[in-house]
C-alpha cells in the first residue's frame, strides 16, 4: 500500500463513534435495538479490520511489508494528523473485533441491564482501543487513550456495588496519574524534538545533539512509565487484580485487551524510537523492560498460586501474558531476532483470548453450590470484598443441556493455552520464544536462561492453580448443575473455537507474525511509508500532470490508394 486507504483507515474509529451516540438518543428500556445495533457494529468492525489486515499484508514484491495511511484533513505530513496501517496495528484492530463479539452476545444475558449506556460506553470503548492502535502520532495517542480510559471507567462501574465502586476509585486515582505522566512525557519529547509524530520522532532521534538527548530520554521514560502502569508491569500492577475480577464479566472479558494497549505502544514506541538504528539511544529500556517484565511473570503466578478465587487468578494470568510480551521486547531492544519477537506476539493472541473467555466463565463456574462459590466467599472475606449477588443474577432463559461438561471442556482448553501444554497456542508460541533465545547468540545468555526457566515455572503455576480451581468445581461438589444460559456458554465456546482455529492455522499465523516482528525491526520502512505520504490533492494533481505530459496518440493516416480511387 504506497497509497492511501481511501477511507477505510478511519472506520474502525468513526464506526463505534456513531454506533454509541446514536444509541445515547434511545431510551434506556429499548435494550433490544440498543444491542442490535452495538452487535452490527461489532460484526462491521471485524469485517473492516480483516481487510484492513489482507491489505497490510502487502504483495510478494513488497516483502510483505507495505505502510497504508490516512491524512486526517488531508494535511500534509508531518504536520497532519495521520492513522498508519501496518501489519501489528491490523492484527490488533482484528483481536479487538473478536473480543468485541463475545462479550456483546454475554451481555445479551442481563449484563446489559444492570446501568445505564452500557452498549454506548461499549462502543466508546472500541473507538479508544482502535484509535490508538492506528494513530500515527503521540497527540492523538493520548486522546484515544483518554477516550478508552473514560469508557473503562463507566464500565468497570457498571452494575455498581461497593466492591465495585471500591476499585473503580483506585482504577481511575492510577490511570488520572498514568495521565498526567503521558502529558509530561510528550512535553519533554516536544521539547526536544518539535514534533510528536511517531514517524518523524524515528528519523529524529539518531540525529540528536548529545546535550538534547538525556532530556528527551526523560521524557521517554516518563511516558513509557504511563504505559507500563497500564501494561501492568510490577511493581505498578497492584491496583490491576482487584479491578479486572471487580467488573463484570463482559466488561473483564474486553479488559483482557486493556494491558495490551500498553504492551502495544511501549513494542511499537520501543523499536520505531531505541531500535538498532538509534545511534546512542539504540537499546534504550531494554533492560528495564526485560527485568520489569520478568518480575511481573514471577509476580503473576504466584497470584496464580496464591489465589482463591477464578475472577482473582484471571487476572493474574493477565499480568504473566503481560510481562512475558514486555520481557520479550527488551530482549528484542538487546539484539533479540524476529523470531523471538514473532512467538511473543503469538503468544499474545492466544493468551488475550484465552483470558478473555476465562472471565466468561467465572459467573457460570460461581453458581455451582459447594465448589467455587465458596471459594469465592473466601477471597472475599480474606480482601474485605462484597459478595456481587443481586447483580451478577442473569435473565431468564433458556440453558444449555450437559452445562458442566460443557464448561469442564472450555475451562480445559483455557488451562491448557495459559500453562502452556501442547498443542495449543500457548505452548507454539512459547516453543518459538524459547528457540528465539536459544538460537540468537546476541541474546544476553545472563538473562536469557533464567528468562527460559521463568516461562517453564510460570507455566507449571498456572497449571497447579487452574487444575486446584477445576477440581473443586467439578469434582468436588455435591453434584448441584449450575442454571446457565445458551447466551452465556455460547460466547465461551466462540472463543475457544478462535484458539482451535489458531492452533489449525498455527503455521500460516506464525509466519505472519514473524514477518510483522521483521518489519517492526526495519523502522524506516514504517518512517518513509508515512512521511512520504503524498496529499490527495498533490496526488491529484501529479496525476493530472502526468496525464498532460503523455503524447497524443497519432490520428490514423487514410491509405492513398483510397484517394485515387477505383483504376
Amino acid at each position: 500500500m504506497t497509497a492511501g486507504l481511501d477511507h477505510l483507515a478511519i472506520a474502525p474509529v468513526l464506526v463505534p463513534f456513531f454506533a454509541g451516540a446514536l444509541m445515547l438518543l434511545y431510551d434506556d428500556r429499548r435494550r433490544r435495538a440498543k444491542l442490535l445495533i452495538s452487535l452490527g457494529a461489532a460484526l462491521l468492525l471485524l469485517v473492516i479490520a480483516i481487510e484492513l489486515l489482507i491489505r497490510a499484508k502487502g504483495s510478494a514484491l513488497s516483502g510483505g511489508n507495505d505502510i497504508g495511511f490516512y491524512l486526517l484533513g488531508d494535511w500534509a505530513m508531518p504536520f497532519g494528523i495521520v492513522l498508519v496501517i501496518d501489519r501489528l496495528s491490523a492484527m490488533m484492530l482484528v483481536l479487538t473485533a473478536l473480543l468485541a463479539i463475545p462479550a456483546l452476545i454475554y451481555a445479551a444475558a442481563g449484563w446489559h441491564r444492570q446501568g445505564q449506556h452500557f452498549h454506548s460506553l461499549f462502543q466508546f470503548l472500541l473507538m479508544g482501543l482502535n484509535g490508538a492502535f492506528l494513530t500515527g502520532d503521540l497527540f492523538n495517542l493520548f486522546v484515544f487513550f483518554e477516550v478508552l480510559l473514560a469508557a473503562s471507567y463507566g464500565l468497570l462501574l457498571h452494575g455498581s456495588g461497593q466492591l465495585r465502586v471500591r476499585a473503580g476509585l483506585h482504577y481511575i486515582a492510577v490511570n488520572l496519574t498514568a495521565s498526567l505522566l503521558f502529558l509530561i512525557g510528550v512535553s519533554l519529547i516536544y521539547g526536544v524534538t518539535g514534533t510528536l509524530n511517531m514517524a518523524q520522532l524515528s528519523t529524529m532521534v539518531p540525529l540528536l545533539p548529545d546535550s538534547e538527548r538525556p532530556l528527551f530520554h526523560a521524557g521517554a521514560a516518563i511516558l513509557g512509565l504511563a504505559f507500563l502502569i497500564k501494561a501492568g508491569i510490577w511493581p505498578l500492577s497492584f491496583w490491576l487484580p482487584t479491578a479486572y475480577m471487580a467488573g463484570a464479566a463482559p466488561v473483564a472479558a474486553m479488559f483482557a485487551i486493556m494491558t495490551k494497549v500498553g504492551v502495544y505502544v511501549i513494542l511499537r514506541l520501543s523499536m520505531l524510537m531505541f531500535g538498532a538504528g538509534a545511534g546512542a539511544s539504540a537499546g534504550f529500556g531494554g533492560p528495564v523492560l526485560i527485568a520489569g517484565g520478568m518480575a511481573t511473570v514471577v509476580f503473576g503466578f504466584l497470584g496464580v498460586l496464591s489465589a482463591q478465587g477464578l475472577g482473582r487468578m484471571a487476572a493474574h494470568l493477565v499480568l504473566v501474558s503481560s510481562g512475558t510480551v514486555l520481557a520479550v521486547t527488551g530482549f528484542a531492544l538487546a539484539g533479540g531476532g524476529p523470531e523471538m519477537l514473532g512467538g511473543a506476539l503469538f503468544y499474545l493472541v492466544g493468551s488475550t483470548l484465552a483470558t478473555s473467555a476465562l472471565f466468561l466463565l467465572l459467573e457460570p463456574m460461581s453458581r455451582e453450590e459447594g465448589g467455587i462459590a465458596a471459594l469465592l466467599a473466601l477471597t472475599a472475606d480474606a480482601y474485605g470484598l462484597d459478595e456481587r449477588e443481586e447483580d451478577s443474577q442473569p435473565e431468564t432463559g433458556l440453558a444449555i443441556p450437559g452445562t458442566l461438561t460443557v464448561l469442564g471442556l472450555s475451562f480445559g482448553i483455557c488451562m491448557i493455552v495459559l500453562a502452556g501444554l501442547p498443542p495449543l497456542p500457548g505452548f507454539i508460541g512459547k516453543v518459538a520464544i524459547l528457540q528465539g533465545v536459544m538460537a540468537n547468540p546476541e541474546v544476553p545468555q545472563a538473562l536469557g536462561w533464567p528468562f527460559v526457566a521463568l516461562l517453564l515455572v510460570s507455566g507449571l503455576a498456572t497449571m497447579i492453580g487452574l487444575v486446584r480451581i477445576g477440581i473443586q468445581t467439578f469434582w468436588a461438589s455435591d453434584g448441584v448443575v449450575p442454571r446457565v444460559l445458551a447466551l452465556e456458554i455460547a460466547p465461551v465456546l466462540v472463543l475457544c473455537g478462535m484458539i482451535l482455529l489458531l492452533t489449525i492455522k498455527a503455521d500460516e499465523t506464525l509466519r505472519y507474525m514473524r514477518m510483522t516482528a521483521a518489519a517492526l525491526y526495519r523502522p524506516a520502512i514504517y518512517a518513509e511509508g508515512v512521511l512520504n505520504a503524498p496529499r490527495v490533492e498533490d496526488a491529484a494533481r501529479a496525476a493530472a500532470a502526468a496525464a498532460q505530459q503523455m503524447p497524443a496518440p497519432a490520428e490514423p493516416q487514410a491509405d492513398p490508394t483510397d484517394a485515387e480511387g477505383p483504376q
